[in-house]
């Protein structure tokens, strides 16, 4: 397997997070892609955890959460996935499969936010 090109893209200039979902900088024209990563500098200051999602479109007005599953007993069981960073932390997130035209990542901190701070960027790549 051979990544043929990739982008690199900021969405979310480190910041400090809030109580409330904020989406980063929305992607548009990823249609040529299929793969993403999603690489965070996080710093947890007095939060309990941060908490990334992933939302992608076709149309840039609809807009659908990714969703992981749990096999059990032969019944697979979908739920909304989440990142969720309970440290400091830098690191990249396991390649995800995409085929979407828009890609809309957003944030939360739960907790006090103080001194918090998160920075995402999301490299786009085609195998």
């Amino acid at each position: 397997m051979q990544i043929m090109d990739f982008i690199n893209r900021p969405v979310r200039a480190a910041a400090i997070l809030t109580n409330a979902y904020v989406a980063g900088t929305v992607l548009e024209n990823t249609q040529k892609s299929n793969v993403m990563t999603i690489n965070y500098s996080f710093t947890k200051g007095s939060l309990t955890d941060a908490q990334i999602k992933v939302e992608v479109s076709t149309d840039g007005v609809n807009y659908y959460h990714l969703q992981s599953d749990s096999i059990s007993a032969g019944v697979n069981t979908l739920a909304g996935l989440v990142y969720k960073l309970t440290a400091d932390a830098t690191g990249s997130t396991t390649p995800l499969t995409i085929n979407t035209k828009y890609i809309k990542v957003s944030a939360i901190g739960t907790g006090t936010v103080t001194d918090s701070s998160l920075a995402i960027n999301v490299v786009l790549g085609k195998i």
